[in-house]
């Protein structure tokens, strides 16, 4: 992202986009300086000390917190909904129009902490610029304005109950997460541009640019107060910092790959490419990847710089570059690649999957259309999007296997894919041209469980009848349903039956006479306004006076919509 005061570029990997004879009015420095009233100083609002009232500081390691994630892969390995059986049946669950402009270019990615999204976008001056919505209904919980109006293009950052976003001028802000208020923010130097913000160990990191060169910056994430500053040089900074063990790596518009330590900003190595760095470091194993302008991903040592290997695209300079930036899962680097034509049109794009040891190729999926979002990586799946051809075609978000490269899955949204996609528990963010939209696998089967026990009057030596009638309240059908029990305290177990016809599922059971768990299964699938039932008849062995309590568990496949109907509890005493 570019931003020169009020005029915002995002060029970057996580909302990018170039256009042909763009001309930026360059500001004097000013009408800068007096526009930020007090540069490279942290303000603080009185909102601070309820920066964090009613918002859970600790967020699931399922959720997607910032643009890295905090693996800083853009890989979710938390992620057991989606895979690349089931994805091909993905269904919009709800989209939210943030913006009357269809064809934006300017699309923030998406984070996704304790069940709410939140985005930046490039609404007019006057408008919020930051939003929170819940992730299950789409329904806005709050928009917000930043420090200083206009374009918000990084993707927040989402930590202990505050939202960190850079926007115009560069200036970094943080919002409670919980009432969208503003709690501080941080003012650079004659700030142009920012990067991602991304937050480890109490620490804010960010990339900023002024009319000198590109900063990195470290910020007190509770206060907003400056800890070290680093000049990298260039113009722009549009790489966003990745944090790992205590080292800060970042690419530059100077050509450069820079390790820093995270602690003090010491410069630790820098490795020259061949061109701008815009794409985003990733770092796994000891190894970071990035891609470059000079058409090549990188792999350099994660202590030394050392390069390890370096992948060709087949792109010169002038012909296009790696925008995107790299997820890496399970020993392979996925990588989006902007192709252009001889004379620097965008014509087409290409997702690779590299060998992470080796950078050997091993498989490539082309689009006909530019690549500029970064790949996120969950269940044996690679999601990325594609920017489409303004007055030709929108873009496309795209579901691939990881394994072979072949496309399950793809939804034309109304305007360029600039954004990359965030996954988390079975459901795809997407951020773009106006609107955010969630995918998911539809609204699944509400199993709905009850435990009718007969007789209601029982005895020592008497056999109750446990009924488990399990319905599929739809309104799809149900899949491998599951039903957990146990024999309960105070009873042994007699025997098991499933609707009362062999062949209509299978249960694992302690033996005659014995106690423990039962687990039974459906095997097969359940159609809406049906019902499965197990019975589980025991023998009492308790005396007189005892309360045997029973309760049970059904789960199936897919995600069901209301799990507050999938447990129940009944409880009788012996006479």
């Amino acid at each position: 992202m570019i931003c020169i005061t009020s005029i915002c570029v995002n060029r970057k990997q996580t909302a990018s986009f170039r256009i042909a004879g763009l001309i930026l009015a360059i500001v004097p420095l000013w009408v800068m300086l007096a526009a930020v009233n007090t540069s490279a100083n942290a303000q603080t609002s009185d909102d601070v000390s309820n920066s964090s009232a009613s918002v859970s500081t600790i967020s699931s390691p399922a959720d997607w917190t910032q643009f890295h994630r905090d693996n800083m892969q853009r890989w979710n390995p938390y992620e057991t909904v989606l895979n690349f059986n089931n994805v091909g049946k993905l269904q919009l669950r709800w989209s939210y129009a943030h913006d009357k402009e269809v064809l934006d270019y300017a699309s923030s990615s998406p984070a996704v902490a304790n069940g709410v999204i939140y985005f930046g976008t490039d609404n007019d001056s006057n408008e919020d610029n930051v939003y929170a919505l819940d992730a299950s209904t789409g329904e806005k919980l709050w928009s917000a304005a930043t420090a200083t109006s206009g374009a918000v293009f990084s993707p927040p950052a989402v930590a202990n109950g505050l939202v960190y976003v850079v926007g115009g001028q560069s200036i970094v802000s943080a919002l409670n997460a919980t009432t969208g208020a503003l709690v501080w923010s941080y003012y650079p130097e004659g700030g142009g541009g920012g990067s991602a913000p991304a937050v480890a160990n109490g620490v804010v990191y960010v990339g900023t640019s002024n009319l000198t060169g590109g900063y990195i910056y470290a910020l007190n994430a509770s206060t907003g107060s400056l800890l070290w500053s680093y000049f990298i040089g260039g113009y722009y900074e549009l790489s966003s910092p990745a944090v790992a063990n205590g080292v800060v790596y970042v690419g530059s518009e100077d050509f450069n790959v820079y390790a820093l330590d995270a602690s003090t900003g010491v410069k630790l190595w820098s490795y020259a490419t061949g061109y701008i760095v815009e794409s985003s470091p990733a770092v796994a194993n000891g190894v970071v990847y990035v891609g470059s302008d000079d058409g090549n991903v990188y792999a350099l040592n994660a202590s030394t710089g050392a390069k390890l290997w370096s992948f060709a695209t087949g792109n010169t300079i002038n012909q296009g570059g790696v925008y995107s930036s790299p997820a890496v899962a399970n020993g392979v680097v996925f990588i989006g690649c902007f192709n252009g034509s001889a004379n620097g049109v965008a014509d087409s794009g290409t997702v690779y999957a590299l060998n992470a040891s080796t950078g050997a190729k091993l498989w490539s999926h082309a689009t006909g259309l530019i690549f500029e979002s970064s790949p996120a990586v969950a269940g044996g799946v690679v999601y990325i999007g594609d920017t489409g051809i303004p007055g030709v075609r929108a873009g496309e978000v795209y579901a691939l296997n990881a394994t072979t490269g072949a496309q399950l899955w793809s939804y034309s949204a109304p305007g360029p894919v600039n954004g990359s996609p965030a996954v988390v528990d079975g459901v795809v963010y997407a951020n773009t041209g106006g609107h955010v939209f969630a995918f998911g696998l539809g609204v699944g089967a509400d199993l709905f469980l009850r435990i009718r026990p007969t007789p209601e009057t029982v005895h020592q030596g008497d056999l109750i009848t446990y009924a488990f009638p399990v319905w599929n309240l739809g309104p799809e059908n149900a899949v491998h349903e599951v039903l957990t029990t146990h024999v309960p305290e105070g009873t042994t177990l007699d025997y098991v039956r499933i609707s009362g016809t062999p062949g209509l599922g299978t249960c694992m059971t302690p033996p005659y006479e014995g106690t423990g768990e039962i687990v039974c299964h459906e095997n097969s699938a359940m159609a809406p306004n049906t019902t499965w039932t197990v019975r589980v008849i025991v023998k009492v062995t308790a005396p007189s006076g005892t309360v045997i309590t029973e309760n049970a568990t059904t789960t199936e496949d897919k995600p069901d919509p209301n799990l507050a109907n999938n447990t129940a509890t009944v409880s009788m005493t012996v006479q």
